[in-house]
């Protein structure tokens, strides 16, 4: 697997390392309750800047992970989208998941969608992965959404528990892509 660094380009968007500019604003993205809602607590300054170190980590050591997601001419950070090994406590580790993450002021522009198929070429492409999964707690329309979107399918074995979550945020679907499933999915519109 080659450990690469260099950001992902999409017409719109660029999927980059962070940096330390990025680390107020996801701050502020962290706390807003609209964009956790479905997490079981916001994020003081300090847990946010270890995520998103957490993240640079991941992508130093793996050349792939959960990128700062910049649009260009727009806002120099907006959230992230990426790939990142799932954490080896969920019930259907080991793998590798894509997520995001978008501050609210940038929902319903198709930012996600777009990062996600990039990062879905990505890891199919450049990584040689055969199998990406995705999961969100239930009720959480909008990342189900995504999901279809870029050619996941639910796992046909039901909801699962994350663990270590309270009650009401700990039922999650999972979702599931394959390689050889991405292609014909993400040649739909946006």
């Amino acid at each position: 697997m080659q450990h690469s660094q260099e950001p992902i380009r999409t017409p719109r968007l660029i999927l980059r390392q962070w940096q330390p500019s990025d680390l107020p604003v996801y701050a502020a993205l962290n706390a807003d309750p609209e964009v956790r809602r479905f997490w079981p607590t916001l994020l003081t300054r300090a847990q946010s800047d270890e995520q998103a170190e957490g993240f640079q980590r991941h992508i130093e050591e793996h050349g792939f992970g959960f990128w700062a997601l910049e649009v260009p001419g727009v806002a120099p950070f907006v959230g992230f989208t990426g790939l990142m090994r799932v954490d080896s406590s969920m019930p259907f580790a080991p793998g590798v998941e894509i997520g995001w993450r978008l501050a609210r002021e940038h929902w319903g522009k198709g930012y996600v969608t777009e990062a996600a198929r990039a990062a879905l070429a990505d890891g199919f492409g450049r990584l040689g992965l055969s199998e990406i999964v995705s999961y969100a707690v239930v009720g959480n329309e909008a990342s189900f959404s995504v999901m279809k979107r870029i050619g996941m399918n639910r796992d046909q074995a039901g909801d699962l528990d994350i663990p270590g979550r309270e009650a009401l945020h700990r039922r999650a679907e999972l979702y599931r892509v394959h390689r050889n499933q991405v292609n014909a999915a993400n040649g739909n519109s946006r």
